[in-house]
């Protein structure tokens, strides 16, 4: 989904809670640096510090989709990573060390992290215990617009709310009865963030911003778009395609004025990201100095999007671009990457193992520990392709421009969550 940014910035961004990504650091994957020995059961072979929970919690929860039982250790690194209080950070190298004040619990690395958990939905008692504690945080850190920021206690945007609305429902919470101490609900933050019909002179009008700037204007993002018609909708991460293939009829203009529904805020919302892919079929990056490059990780999301809000056939030249033009950045980005283009194929009902040519479900998992099995065809196989023994193996065979990462600002843009966003996190 959608809180996507580069790792390189991401530290900054811990302390003073922005969204920029220089195009300069925006350039580079994080490595692991010389001394770093990343832990086995951990997805990805690139410096975890600001993305580790996220592309782990992605990496499991698209396998599940596809059928596929991660292995055990894979798992357990994840709940691993929780605090004694329920929330996860981005990374935490030592998880024996207890949590404190100097740990930067955020919510989209919980959310992603229980979305995952509870699809997973194992007969272990760790598992539950950490859904449970979970939800009770998430729950805790609400703020009183029913919206959550990325840090509690930050301004809520439309990111980590809908990631957080999107774990909460895949825990079974009641999010359209999840109240504040201002009895306001996520939705009631949600469309607070949705621009107004006649925005612009229509032309931004059903768009979603991440947050209000500093004025208190809002200004329209795709990123948050996506993120926001999953939100309205009540959907996570992932999607199921429409079980009758029937499509909603598109909407002719913007609905409800400046009180939409949720609903009418999703369909709205759906109608700019329409708009945003017609000509090129793929979102534009929003970091400066790259404005001209296109957003992998926000147009996998605007599949996804466009799907859930019942525009599968809009999702259709997107999904293409995608199949034709992700290769190189999947294979430079990592398990994170693969994951969002693997939702937006389950969302179109598109097979992620024929994707444009390329085998998702194998690119994904030799970037980790090698899966317990997997279920295809009826028949329970040993999955044999391991990161020790694929991980220099090289897909895409070219350099890609720049990596998203996830979690703590962003998935793989953060997708959900480290996306390039070219925003500032309100205090």
């Amino acid at each position: 989904m959608f809180v996507r940014r580069s790792a390189a910035v991401l530290a900054a961004t811990a302390v003073i809670g922005t969204a920029f990504a220089p195009a300069a650091l925006a350039d580079e994957s994080p490595s692991p640096s010389p001394s770093l020995t990343l832990p086995s059961g951990l997805y990805g072979s690139t410096d975890p510090t600001y993305d580790g929970v996220w592309r782990q919690s992605l990496a499991l929860l698209a396998q599940h989709i596809v059928d596929v039982r991660p292995a055990a250790k894979a798992v357990d690194w994840l709940t691993g990573q929780q605090c004694a209080n329920g929330g996860f950070a981005a990374y935490r190298a030592d998880p024996a060390a207890k949590c404190d004040a100097k740990t930067q619990i955020d919510t989209n690395s919980t959310g992603a992290a229980l979305q995952a958990l509870t699809a997973l939905d194992t007969d272990d008692t760790r598992t539950a215990d950490a859904t449970a504690a979970a939800v009770k945080w998430l729950k805790s850190v609400q703020n009183e617009d029913g919206g959550w920021g990325y840090l509690p206690g930050g301004a809520s945007d439309t990111n980590s709310t809908s990631v957080v609305i999107g774990a909460l429902e895949a825990a079974d919470t009641d999010t359209e009865d999840l109240r504040s101490k201002d009895d306001r609900t996520p939705y009631d933050a949600l469309l607070g963030l949705a621009l107004p019909c006649g925005e612009d002179g229509g032309k931004s009008g059903g768009a979603f911003a991440f947050q209000p700037d500093k004025k208190g204007k809002l200004a329209a993002n795709a990123d948050a778009t996506a993120a926001g018609v999953l939100g309205s909708l009540g959907e996570g991460l992932v999607t199921d395609p429409e079980d009758d293939g029937q499509s909603a009829t598109p909407p002719t203009e913007c609905a409800g004025g400046d009180s939409p529904t949720p609903e009418q805020a999703a369909a709205n919302g759906a109608a700019y990201l329409v708009g945003a892919v017609a000509e090129s079929g793929h979102l534009e990056s929003a970091l400066a100095g790259a404005e001209d490059q296109p957003d992998y990780g926000n147009t996998a999301d605007t599949v996804v999007a466009l799907a859930a809000a019942g525009r599968p056939a809009d999702a259709g030249k997107p999904l293409a671009w995608l199949e034709k033009n992700s290769g190189s950045w999947a294979a430079e980005s990592g398990p994170a990457a693969y994951a969002q283009l693997i939702f937006a194929a389950h969302a179109t009902g598109t097979d992620p193992r024929d994707f444009g040519g390329a085998d998702l479900v194998k690119q994904l998992g030799a970037t980790g520990p090698a899966a317990e099995s997997t279920a295809k065809d009826g028949q329970d196989t040993k999955d044999d392709k391991s990161k020790e023994s694929e991980e220099s193996e090289d897909d895409g065979g070219v350099s890609v421009w720049w990596i998203v990462g996830v979690g703590l600002v962003g998935g793989i843009g953060i997708g959900f969550l480290l996306s390039g966003r070219n925003k500032k996190q309100q205090p």
